[in-house]
């Protein structure tokens, strides 16, 4: 078992080196816009780790990198989306744990597609939400609104680290993201509910109406 975790471990690495490789040729933008697009559906690898590396190459660019990574995301979140509505449930349990699944489906009972917005931000799969948002047919508008909000800021947030303080931003990222992805979490959940009344109920679901549940 300890071989397996070590082959794992290593394929990992290497994938991540391989990623951030791409910052020194010219296509860093081009890869950007695909590592951002394939990891919203299926890619394991954040595109955070080209983005950082790409804005310490040219700091001058960095809102234009976040802006490249925030598009893609959001349109493979889409695609992510038909995956999981079109593939339905049998698609969800081949690729991620009962557990994640089953803690996804709570918080969509609870936000509705504003759950997304959660994903978008924190280091949690976003692929997991785009993909059961599908599953679940969840308000795509919704979805869409939720996942251009999230990535944008996470996105644009990074780029302003870097942009601000260089190469210490990337160190600061490291060891505090997952209490900025917190407090991320928490300012988004309240703009969403504030936001949410003016749609009705947010943790109402189309299926709550119509009896059945996609997939």
């Amino acid at each position: 078992m300890s071989g397996l975790y070590e082959r794992f471990h290593q394929l990992m690495t290497d994938m991540l080196h391989w990623v951030e490789a791409f910052a020194a040729t010219p296509y860093g933008g081009w890869a950007l816009f695909a590592i951002a697009f394939a990891e919203s559906s299926f890619f394991p690898i954040p595109p955070d780790v080209l983005l950082i590396a790409l804005c310490l190459g040219d700091p001058s660019r960095a809102y234009w990198f976040a802006t490249v990574c925030a598009v893609a995301s959001v349109l493979g979140g889409m695609l992510g989306y038909g995956i999981g509505f079109y593939g339905g449930r049998p698609v969800l349990r081949r690729l991620f744990s009962r557990k994640k699944i089953e803690a996804v489906e709570n918080l969509y009972d609870r936000y509705n597609a504003w759950a997304t917005g959660i994903a978008g931000l924190t280091p949690l799969p976003y692929k997991l939400f785009t993909i059961s948002g599908g599953v679940f047919a969840i308000n795509f508008k919704i979805f869409v609104l939720a996942s251009i909000v999230a990535r944008s800021l996470r996105f644009f947030a990074v780029a302003a680290l870097i942009n601000i303080f260089g190469e210490s931003a990337k160190q600061l990222i490291d060891k505090h993201l997952g209490w900025l992805s917190i407090a991320f979490v928490i300012l988004l959940i309240g703009g969403f509910y504030v936001v949410g009344r003016g749609f009705g109920r947010i943790g109402s679901r189309p299926e709550e109406t119509t009896g059945e549940t996609h997939g």
